[in-house]
């Protein structure tokens, strides 16, 4: 499980290693114990969120929501729930993603505020196209909120895998670092916005962000 760490005003949440980083039931709950714990904290701070190993999240656990098919509503409602709480929060968010990064995990990405990636190795996809699933329409929403609009749609419609140099001349990450440098370039974005976390961040990412939040806050139709 995830496990959440201190640096002063800065938090990390160490997702697992040698992990694809699912979003199995469990896997949410405790993520959404990070954010509660996170958000009631005092004072300035900032999340800084990061795996190991080859992977960054591949989002959706289809495996178990194969096994589980009458949960299919509650469950998107879950993770739709994590992407609006993260784009909302008024706690800075950073991801540094240390690999792959896909499909409803690489929509988690967007959601923070800022995005750092490796260098060398790993992907940002949306590969949808490519196995037969639609979009939510809370998840598009979040991906035109927060790609250009040429960007959102060829990453859409193509399922492009987008490497660390190819992501931040296309606006989907912020900066890329090489693996040793990746944390703390991550934690350093953090640390110098943590003052920033205030009760009105919120408030201003709510107006926002208003209409991809309430597409997310929409409960699915099975």
């Amino acid at each position: 499980m995830p496990k959440l760490e201190q640096d002063g005003e800065v938090f990390v949440l160490r997702l697992d290693p040698d992990d694809e980083n699912l979003f199995h039931p469990d896997r949410l709950s405790a993520l959404e114990a990070a954010f509660d714990e996170v958000e009631g904290a005092q004072g300035p701070r900032a999340l800084v969120t990061v795996g190991s190993g080859k992977y960054w999240s591949n989002g959706l656990d289809l495996a178990w929501l194969l096994d589980h098919g009458d949960q299919y509503a509650g469950y998107l409602d879950r993770v739709h729930a994590l992407l609006a709480r993260t784009l909302a929060s008024p706690v800075v968010t950073v991801a540094a993603l240390n690999g792959h990064t896909f499909a409803a995990g690489a929509m988690w990405a967007l959601a923070h505020d800022v995005r750092v990636m490796r260098a060398d190795r790993g992907y940002f996809c949306l590969p949808e196209v490519d196995l037969d699933l639609p979009f939510q329409r809370g998840m598009s929403d979040l991906i035109r909120a927060r790609l250009a609009p040429g960007t959102a749609h060829e990453a859409m419609t193509t399922g492009r895998r987008y490497g660390g140099g190819e992501a931040l001349a296309a606006g989907i990450v912020d900066e890329v670092a090489d693996l040793d440098a990746l944390l703390g370039t991550a934690v350093e974005r953090a640390r110098a916005l943590a003052g920033k976390t205030r009760p009105v961040r919120g408030q201003i990412k709510e107006m926002l962000y208003s209409e991809t939040l309430a597409s997310l806050r929409t409960p699915t139709v099975a």
